[in-house]
């Protein structure tokens, strides 16, 4: 099979034309990045604004347990009945609508638990100081709230991008595009080698995008958060002692 997938995937007849895969997969990042920038806007707002008031966590519990356990292919098919009728349109645009209701739904509960989770994680002692130096609630939020938390934010953010990113293969069950062609036409056609490739694909770039979020989370996260700072810090001191160890004395 491993040979067959390598003979599958280096063919140069799949990567090109409107079956290729740089078409399927510029459509697959579109359906999860459309999916994700609006349930950033949703869920990270609503999960900063619980954990700084500390009213309604309860929305964060209800929320994180039952869009979790939503059954994705039954939802999608309940939205495409319930939805598509109504869009008098050609091509993809009445499926795209519940197929990117579907991803957005399940990329809320991670985001929303993490955000949450991050600014309620906040110390108290850091909240009291920063009130104690003059700043407002908002500031509080702003300026030490929001930077203490942004690692468990891009946690949720990367969790929620893989799971869309392997959830979107299901947009191609209702004849949109994606990786997940080749998952679902290879399955009618018992193209074994094709269904492998694809899922190798969509594999390789939750990988791929998992790597661009944990660099991005590098250089967007406060070094004395993350720890890097501190380490430097003792390298340094360690390389000092060194030098003062290994110079002459007079």
């Amino acid at each position: 099979m491993i040979n067959d997938i390598a003979k599958w995937l280096s063919a140069s007849a799949h990567w090109h034309g409107a079956d290729g895969v740089p078409t399927h997969l510029k459509e697959h990042l579109q359906y999860s990045l459309i999916a994700l920038i609006i349930a950033a806007a949703i869920a990270v707002p609503l999960g900063l604004l619980i954990g700084h008031t500390g009213r309604g966590s309860f929305i964060v519990v209800a929320i994180a347990n039952s869009f979790r356990a939503l059954p994705t292919v039954g939802l999608l098919t309940f939205f495409v009945i319930l939805i598509s009728p109504h869009i008098h349109s050609t091509g993809q645009a009445p499926y795209l609508l519940p197929s990117e209701i579907v991803l957005i739904l399940l990329a809320i509960p991670s985001m929303l638990t993490n955000t949450y989770a991050g600014v309620d994680a906040v110390d108290p002692a850091v909240r009291d100081a920063a009130r104690g130096m003059g700043m407002r609630g908002s500031e509080v939020l702003w300026r030490v709230e929001l930077p203490n938390a942004l690692p468990l934010i891009f946690s949720g953010i990367r969790s929620s991008f893989l799971q869309v990113i392997a959830t979107a293969t299901v947009t191609a069950y209702v004849a949109l595009g994606g990786l997940g062609r080749y998952l679902i036409d290879g399955l009618a056609q018992q193209d074994y080698p094709q269904m492998a490739s694809g899922a190798v694909l969509v594999a390789v770039l939750a990988l791929a995008i998992d790597f661009l979020l944990a660099l991005i989370q590098r250089y967007a996260v406060s070094r004395g958060i993350t720890g890097r700072y501190s380490r430097k810090v003792v390298v340094d001191s360690s390389a000092q002692k060194a030098l003062i160890a290994a110079s002459p004395t007079t």
